[in-house]
């Protein structure tokens, strides 16, 4: 008996370990935890309500990074009580004044790499506090908005006049605008920056309009991270034999290849049929009359004049319930450039 009710408790904690992964259940595990220095923009509280309303477990503390939102997961229930974990992405939230400043010190270790395929200590620059979280083998994302147009005064007087809420592309463009005048870079130092981050530190760089903005990419992360249990992990598939998707029968739209060649005919066959208004019929009459596309190829060098060459085709018969036509010049035509075009962007029809 006592055997048995360790069975039934065991099996009902597998069961409701199950539940707990599932996205609906395990969001209710995940907590956000927002730096309080972010609480001091206005706007900040369209952040809070939205995760109030969703009813979505959130915490103000300090971060590692100052204006910085990262995520704890609690585990399961363990002996020595409740479990946290910390998830490895983390928002770092800049203004755009901040994001020249990286901007600069980016450059300025770029300059002493001397854009080598090698890195280097970082260490003295802004960076240097971003670096130490990336040790942790953090994955962060950079939202750049304009809500503190005051400090972005300091470097444009232009930029400060311009209202909190424009558009992407005019807060893009006045961005480097006064990178150019004011620093001299030029447009390609801005893009070599943020290949820089992205190739080398993993950093994603995005410009946001608001703080709206901001929560929804928020909301999207933790959505995210809440059905990440449930996912199957990508190593487990890539140690199959098999993956789970590359079925067998007719209906899987693939035609099987066997080491002694066989099968080889019916993929010529589903070659054809990729083109346009071509029907089963007249692709088994192609690969009846040149059973691969090397002998059809052969044809076409054999022949003389470019019409001769479109026309190759126009007159085998095809043969559909009882029946009969021709290929055709049109689909004749369009065979012979499918097979023969050296321009990608050729259109066929």
């Amino acid at each position: 008996k006592r055997r048995s009710r360790e069975e039934i408790e065991e099996a009902r904690l597998k069961a409701e370990t199950l539940k707990s992964l599932r996205p609906e259940n395990c969001i209710k595990s995940l907590t956000v935890c927002v730096d309080p220095a972010l609480l001091q923009h206005d706007g900040s509280d369209i952040l809070l309500d939205t995760l109030a309303m969703l009813e979505w477990r959130f915490s103000v503390e300090s971060q590692r990074l100052s204006r910085s939102i990262t995520w704890t997961r609690d585990l399961p229930q363990a002996e020595d009580g409740q479990a946290r974990v910390e998830e490895e992405q983390m928002v770092l939230v800049l203004t755009l004044a901040d994001f020249v400043d990286i901007v600069i010190s980016v450059k300025e270790v770029m300059k002493l790499l001397k854009m080598v395929n090698r890195d280097g200590e970082e260490t003295g620059t802004v960076l240097s506090p971003l670096l130490e979280c990336l040790n942790r083998n953090k994955v962060v994302t950079m939202l750049v908005t304009d809500f503190e147009s005051d400090h972005w005064s300091v470097y444009s007087q232009e930029i400060s006049e311009i209202n909190l809420k424009i558009n992407l592309k005019v807060i893009w463009g006045k961005f480097k605008q006064m990178l150019r005048t004011k620093l001299g870079m030029k447009d390609q130092d801005v893009e070599e920056v943020l290949v820089y981050l992205q190739l080398y530190k993993n950093i994603s760089v995005v410009f946001v309009e608001s703080w709206q903005d901001i929560t929804d990419h928020v909301c999207a992360v933790t959505k995210a991270l809440s059905k990440r249990p449930s996912k199957t992990p990508h190593r487990l598939l890539t140690e199959r034999a098999e993956l789970p998707f590359c079925v067998d029968g007719s209906w899987a739209g693939g035609a099987r290849v066997g080491r002694d060649g066989s099968g080889l005919r019916a993929v010529w066959v589903r070659q054809i049929q990729q083109l346009n208004r071509v029907s089963p019929a007249v692709a088994a009459a192609v690969a009846e009359a040149f059973p691969s596309p090397r002998l059809l190829l052969q044809a076409y060098q054999n022949s003389g004049s470019e019409a001769e060459k479109k026309s190759i085709l126009a007159g085998l018969s095809v043969k559909t319930e009882g029946k009969e036509r021709r290929v055709g010049p049109d689909i004749s035509a369009r065979m012979y450039r499918s097979l023969t075009a050296e321009n990608p962007q050729l259109v066929l029809d």
